[in-house]
């Protein structure tokens, strides 16, 4: 398929709330093939339509090449555990960034798949992490945004200076 420009921070589309899918049809399998496509050549392990640009709840994530590619639509995470775990983030949106962020271990999320059918399943560890960072985009919520005030703007000076660095 194709792989689409990526919208970079602090592009404001990144901070807006995507609206649910409506049409489960060959634009929707289109925008998951290019989606996968994009995040495999950024690299990343899950990716956002709003990273393209395109303000839709849709994600897709494929934690490794072996693996198989998972693809949500219109997810919300219905229930988190209790226990919180650190995990490294970053965002195809911000290369070259990352940081440890809390969250919790275990989450069930609802959502749809490429056929409009209702799903629910449960994930814990890196799975859960990337679900809930994934959504949060969906929701308008930067990665950063969960980062304390001192370390996000250490982390935004960081990228900043890496991207003046690529000219």
């Amino acid at each position: 398929m194709a792989v689409r420009p990526l919208v970079f921070f602090p592009d404001p589309r990144l901070r807006r709330k995507a609206e649910a899918v409506a049409a489960f049809d060959e634009g929707l399998r289109t925008l998951v093939q290019d989606l996968h496509d994009t995040m495999k050549a950024a690299p990343g392990v899950g990716i956002t339509a709003p990273h393209v640009g395109i303000l839709q709840r849709v994600t897709v994530i494929q934690l490794d090449p072996a693996s198989e590619r998972k693809v949500y639509v219109n997810p919300e995470i219905v229930w988190f555990s209790d226990d919180l775990i650190r995990h490294t983030e970053g965002s195809v949106s911000m290369p070259g960034v990352t940081e440890e962020i809390e969250r919790p271990a275990r989450v069930r999320v609802r959502y749809r798949d490429v056929e409009g059918a209702g799903r629910e399943e449960e994930a814990e560890g890196f799975m859960a992490v990337c679900l809930q960072h994934e959504i949060d985009q969906l929701d308008g919520i930067f990665w950063i945004d969960r980062l304390s005030r001192l370390k996000r703007e250490r982390t935004v000076k960081r990228y900043e200076k890496l991207r003046r660095a690529q000219g």
